[in-house]
């Protein structure tokens, strides 16, 4: 098994000479941090992915969730885990202190999520699921919700969820049909059932903790209608004893990968007893929801990555040490045969990789800082912040799930027939990323989403700001001359997705909505790729004042890297918007035109 699963080495720079955390620490809400404590948890991470996650992680692929005595059976570590982020403090890192928190950043947050996940993605699923419950109940529980939850989740000892989906709405959350009757002592009861739900049941904690959206009797149809409430399985009774609360487990879905953590089948209400404590006001449970989802899309594109990161790491150790064939200018068969790491092609996929793993942890955290600005900056620069964050959040969690795809294929192909066994870890690793274009919106959802309202936002006020922010770095890029050409490849891919975007509005305008939002998800590949593109002129900017300082914080050899990799960024990945923009500016419409019954 690989021992390397991400860069320190590339984590340390992003961090500090791309994205200078040490500025949050100057903001009130942060400042009790340094850059000094910040490292200290992103080693104390290292450390406990190290030793705790990543021994286990093909024991929880080999043994996946199964149901046992109407619980779901888990990995027997993930008990002793969940304690262990309970205790110190990876739950609770974001949170304020009045709820017993460290205020930490997010953008520190989802660097310990990154390092996490490289190591074993599943156990942070049910670490970080419990953040963000933990979240909504802190944003707008009542102080007696506050109270009575979250103490245990922050020691781990209750886990959270978010519990959405049902069978007959997925994505369309307006169509949810589970029910909240209000009774004369207050709660609710509530009766449905709920698909697909991460960490929804398991014996690794003592009571999960369900935020189920939910519809009271009489609510308007559609989103207007959905109320948000702290559904728990095990209730405090007046004594405060957990009794059972009529939230049954009805099944465990048998993944794709992602093994050691369950997604439950839920059903509410059997016995009519299953009790649900409103969480703010009936009917806005959705726009609840929503304020926390950026956080939870950013976290998904942190966690693909994450898992890119690992497969990447995998392969190129394989290649430093597998010999295979001979260079194709030695034509002397009785030579040895070379490390395959020698060959173009391999050395292809390995750049792929590379440049796609990096520049995507650049933009997840690009979208993590501007959250944290959006939060805690002074006052005038909040909204700002948050625009380009509503912009920039459909790229931050899709680029990556849709490319780790990609990734993880060119890993595995790394390790030739091999990569197609169990006897390495290729396989989970292609597995195990699958699932992130699924969960937290389909990639279409955030095509629509950024094409049908983020760009135009404000009367496209926040598309301004962040192509503001893109030519600033064009410019301060061009003063090098490595990366002038790159600069000026990116400034005439602005005036593209400019062209492509007016273009389209006019479809809208003259054919309709149904053909300006049928290519949303090749828009949103387009505005990825070119959003990617500014996070290694970014980078190139930070590796040449880095080498003008003399820098002794960071070697030859990872400056070098970092080069070759924002080349090939640009010198094989950018070139493929081209055939996007011929695409998006066609006017054939045949996925529209297709009839149903013709396609065979």
């Amino acid at each position: 098994m690989s021992a390397k699963f991400y860069s320190k080495e590339n984590l340390q720079f992003l961090l500090h000479e791309v994205f200078h955390v040490e500025e949050l620490c100057q903001l009130e809400h942060f400042k009790d941090h340094t850059i000094e404590s910040f490292d200290m948890m992103l080693e104390a991470a290292a450390s406990l992915g190290a030793n705790h996650l990543r021994p286990i992680l093909v024991e929880m692929d080999r043994t996946p969730p199964h149901i046992e005595n109407a619980r779901i059976k888990v990995h027997p570590k993930m008990r002793e885990l969940m304690k262990k982020f309970g205790e110190d403090g990876w739950i609770s890192m974001s949170a304020p202190h009045e709820f017993g928190g460290q205020q930490v950043p997010f953008t520190i947050l989802q660097a310990v999520s990154f390092i996490f996940g490289a190591a074993n993605y599943s156990p942070t699923a049910y670490a970080f699921l419990t953040t963000g419950a933990a979240h909504l109940i802190e944003a707008f529980g009542s102080k007696e919700l506050q109270e009575a939850y979250i103490p245990k989740m922050f020691t781990g000892e209750w886990q959270g969820t978010m519990a959405l989906s049902e069978p007959q709405a997925g994505s369309s959350l307006g169509d949810v049909v589970t029910t909240a009757t209000l009774t004369d002592k207050g709660h609710y009861l509530l009766k449905g059932q709920k698909v697909f739900i991460s960490c929804g049941d398991s014996d690794a904690v003592d009571n999960v903790v369900h935020l189920m959206l939910a519809r009271i009797e009489g609510a308007p149809a559609g989103t207007k209608g959905i109320s948000l409430f702290v559904v728990p399985r095990m209730r405090p009774d007046e004594n405060g004893e957990l009794v059972f609360n009529d939230v049954n487990t009805a099944g465990v879905f048998h993944k794709m990968g992602y093994h050691g953590a369950p997604i439950a089948h839920l059903m509410m209400g059997e016995k009519d007893d299953c009790r649900g404590f409103l969480l703010g006001e009936p009917h806005k449970g959705l726009s609840y929801m929503f304020q926390m989802m950026n956080e939870a899309r950013i976290g998904v594109g942190t966690n693909a990555t994450s898992i890119a990161s690992a497969a990447y790491y995998n392969a190129l150790e394989y290649t430093k040490v597998r010999a295979q064939g001979r260079k194709l200018t030695e034509k002397d068969a009785s030579k040895p045969q070379t490390l395959i790491i020698n060959h173009a092609d391999v050395k292809r996929m390995l750049l792929f990789q590379k440049s796609v793993v990096e520049g995507s942890l650049s933009l997840c955290l690009q979208a993590c800082k501007y959250y944290d600005l959006s939060k805690t900056a002074p006052e005038a620069e909040r909204e700002d912040n948050f625009l380009k964050l509503e912009l920039l959040t459909p790229m931050a969690k899709s680029y990556p799930a849709e490319m780790s795809i990609q990734t993880t294929s060119a890993a595995l192909q790394c390790f030739g027939g091999y990569g197609f066994t169990k006897e390495f870890l290729a396989e989970l690793f292609f597995r195990e990323t699958r699932i992130h274009t699924l969960h937290e919106g389909t990639t279409a959802i955030h095509g629509m989403d950024l094409l049908g309202r983020k760009v135009m936002m404000q009367n496209g006020k926040a598309t301004m700001l962040l192509m503001q922010e893109v030519m600033q770095d064009i410019e301060e890029a061009k003063k090098y001359n490595l990366l002038k050409s790159y600069a000026a490849v990116t400034s005439n891919k602005l005036v593209q997705l400019q062209e492509v975007s007016m273009h389209l509005m006019t479809v809208a305008q003259t054919i309709g909505p149904e053909a300006y939002l049928s290519d949303a998800t090749l828009y949103l590949e387009l505005f990825g790729i070119i959003t990617v593109a500014w996070q290694w002129l970014k980078q190139g900017i930070a590796v040449e004042k880095l080498k003008a300082a003399n820098t002794k914080d960071y070697s030859a050899e990872f400056l070098q890297s970092k080069i070759y990799a924002l080349q090939y960024f640009f010198e094989y990945e950018v070139p493929k918007t081209e055939g996007l923009i011929t695409r998006l500016k066609s006017s054939n419409h045949v996925t529209i035109e297709a009839k149903p019954e013709e396609i065979l």
